[in-house]
């Protein structure tokens, strides 16, 4: 499990509904559905519009909640447009209207979809006013993406707007998207089964529950009509069909359970990022689990008690995904139950140690999420143990061994949480010799690649947390180095990411070690790759991020060289992508301390330009930003506060207001809490605020622990 090993630095933003809310929103839906197509395609509409309105929900399944809501009886009403648009330059009003209050919009494709202009409008504005509801595609005739394949570009049946993704302000992404698709090209068998197909993604249950409930439905009208024909054995008829029907009910459901733990375990696994998907694995996974629960764990066989457990973390695992902490902790500890009595039958199955270390993990992960360090750690060093033990059944099982790197880099992350460098030092250089041994194997694989990449990033991190410069900086030129080589003679956003922040997590290193011509070409390096990217995807937040973040540290850095304008230029231009970013979500705590940055750079902008006034108004903002930063380096928002105190303190100087300074600085000193370990840059922000209040008697160990590891830097 690598999930957690970007946890210091993660900060999720979760896109969970609640269940009731979702069910309200769909209520207020007019149309059942919209179905957009061809006019050229209107025999075939047709008929698809007559099956969707004929349609009569299994009395078994109406009623129920799904992860679609509650299943109706009819899927009606379905709206469809049946003039053409042929003079209009834009969608009517009433297609408009039709499409925001519809619950799911049905494409038909075919060529002549592909080619409509109306078709793919109907789409685009689907997904932009309603990013949250459910395009389903029924194939006609044609192609799904055809037009990837040179000389097949005639045969493509998708829109462009049905082949790309949108985001959940329906604005589009540019990455592909993979529509949910039910075919209705072939015979009368194949057609009707492609209906059913469409009608269960709807209603969002498995194809098996309306397949084997359609012909469960027509053995019993068949088997009531032959006893009316012989009424003379009509009792015996009677009970003979009682006994076929319940075997067939027992196969039923036995076909049901184990088709759906296929299912699940098979092609739905891998798509579970899209809120679609993920409420369709959940509604599948709820059908599951509530055929398990009828029987008596105890009494599963091995294969059953393995396949329950199977289905009860990918079930946790949707829960996780949407933040619903609570619900994934209570499906995590049962599937924990399962995985533990199946180790306990056979303690030798490398798999079922695999099985359940996946269980252990994520229990820890949510603990972890939840704050609750001391339960997280225990369990990531249980998962450590089992990492080692099926490694020690299987030495030469490369996924094996990566889960020794997944539980050394997690271990290691939760350690940095806690301030614990030295102890997070050492599992970090048990993930990098894992990882060696692995690449060593297959050097190209970019799996392996990336995670050795990964584990020099946070052995640097750490180094340098430890004070150890000259090692920190070494270990990140290695990384630099291997993602250049990685990248050269092709393009690599991957890669590319990787190498903006070791560039300038190198450019810290140098200037703190007082070598700005080589800090400035590392910063000057990062901001370039960030700048490329950006001119790819503009919206890509994460290459933003990491920009800003690159321009604020040299904008600070050339600032105290005495290079006001250069440091003004950039700290401008990172300030601008820090308001981008929060224009689009005000919450994400790296983005609210770029705010906090940008207030403090404008502070000693113009402290040094003597408008004093200003200053102080800058670091009383810094100050309220500062206080709304909540990341999972909780000491590190602290220090940055004390430091903008610090800084207002400095500006109250200026201003010939000794009280207050001395006042400001004394809150700078109060927030720093005492005997937690502290980074560099951090024991120099404390070291200064001491020497502000004239304390060198305290500030003399600081400033010695400096110069022993060679820091040089004015800040």
């Amino acid at each position: 499990m690598n999930d957690l090993a970007r946890l210091p630095v993660k900060s999720r933003v979760r896109s969970l509904r609640a269940t009731a809310l979702r069910r309200t929103r769909k209520a207020r839906s007019n149309y059942y559905a919209f179905l957009s197509y061809s006019h050229k395609d209107e025999e075939l509409a047709d008929w698809l519009h007559e099956e969707l309105e004929a349609f009569h929900v299994p009395t078994g399944l109406a009623g129920k909640v799904t992860a679609n809501g509650v299943v109706p009886k009819r899927l009606t009403p379905i709206f469809r447009d049946e003039h053409e648009l042929a003079a209009a330059d834009d969608l009517g009003e009433e297609i408009r209207s039709a499409l925001a209050a519809s619950q799911y919009l049905i494409v038909l494709c075919s060529p002549n979809a592909a080619t409509s202009h109306w078709t793919n409008a109907e789409i685009e504005c689907f997904k932009r006013v309603r990013p949250d509801g459910c395009v389903l595609a029924a194939i006609g005739s044609g192609e799904p993406f055809a037009s990837e394949n040179p000389g097949h570009e005639d045969d493509e049946c998708f829109p462009p707007a049905l082949r790309e993704k949108y985001d959940r302000r329906g604005r589009p992404t540019g990455r592909k998207a993979e529509p949910l698709a039910a075919d209705l090209r072939g015979g009368p068998d194949e057609r009707r089964m492609g209906f059913l197909k469409l009608v269960a993604g709807m209603l969002g249950v498995g194809l098996d529950d309306l397949v084997q409930r359609e012909a469960t439905r027509r053995q019993r009208r068949l088997a009531w009509l032959t006893a009316a024909s012989i009424s003379g054995m009509a009792i015996t008829s009677l009970l003979a069909v009682t006994a076929i029907q319940g075997r067939e009910e027992a196969r039923e459901q036995r076909r049901e359970a184990e088709g759906l733990v296929a299912f699940m375990l098979g092609d739905l696994k891998d798509k579970l990022e899209p809120i679609g998907k993920l409420d369709a694995l959940d509604g599948v996974g709820a059908k599951v689990l509530a055929y398990y629960r009828k029987q008596d764990t105890s009494e599963l066989s091995d294969a059953g008690l393995l396949q329950r457990s199977k289905a009860l973390s990918l079930s946790a695992q949707v829960a996780y995904s949407r933040g619903q902490l609570d619900t994934a902790e209570k499906l995590y500890g049962e599937a924990l139950n399962g995985t533990a009595e199946a180790i306990r039958r056979d303690p030798k199955d490398s798999e079922r140690l695999f099985d359940h270390a996946q269980n252990v993990f994520y229990t820890g992960a949510i603990a972890a999420d939840r704050g609750e360090l001391a339960k997280a750690e225990k369990m990531f060093r249980e998962y450590q143990q089992l990492a080692r033990q099926m490694t020690s059944i299987q030495p030469d099982n490369l996924r094996y061994r990566m889960e020794v790197q997944y539980a050394a880099t997690n271990l290691g992350a939760l350690l940095v949480k806690q301030r614990r460098f030295d102890e997070a030092a050492s599992q970090f250089n048990v993930a990098l010799r894992t990882m060696e041994a692995i690449a060593a194997v297959d050097p190209a694989n970019e799996t392996y690649r990336k995670s050795f990449n990964e584990s020099l990033a946070w052995l640097a991190d750490v180094q340098f947390a430890r004070g150890d410069l000259q090692s920190a900086a070494a270990t990140r030129t290695r990384q630099v180095q291997l993602l250049r080589s990685w990248m050269s003679g092709k393009s690599d956003v991957a890669y590319e990411q990787r190498l903006i922040p070791a560039e300038r997590s190198l450019g810290n290193f140098y200037w703190i070690r007082g070598d700005s011509t080589k800090a400035s070409e590392h910063y000057r390096s990062a901001i370039a790759v960030a700048d490329s990217l950006m001119a790819v995807e503009p919206d890509n937040t994460q290459w933003r991020e990491y920009s800003f973040q690159t321009r604020l540290d040299f904008a600070q850095r050339l600032f105290l060289a005495g290079r006001i304008d250069e440091a003004k230029s950039l700290a401008e231009a990172g300030c601008i992508s820090v308001q981008q970013l929060l224009a689009k979500n005000n919450e994400v705590p790296n983005w609210r301390a770029g705010l906090r940055d940008c207030r403090q750079l404008r502070m000693e902008f113009a402290l040094s330009g003597g408008k004093t006034n200003d200053a102080i108004g800058e670091a009383q903002a810094a100050i309220a930003a500062a206080k709304t930063v909540r990341s999972n380096d909780r000491l590190g928002d602290i220090i940055a506060l004390a430091r903008t105190y610090r800084l207002l303190g400095d500006a109250q100087r200026a201003a010939g207001d000794m009280d207050s300074a001395r006042r400001s600085w004394e809150q700078a000193l109060a927030v720093i809490p005492s005997g937690v370990a502290e980074r560099p840059f951090e024991q120099k922000e404390h070291l200064v605020i001491l020497e502000r209040l004239g304390r060198s008697q305290e500030a003399r160990p600081i400033a010695a622990r400096l110069n022993a590891i060679g820091y040089r830097s004015a800040s």
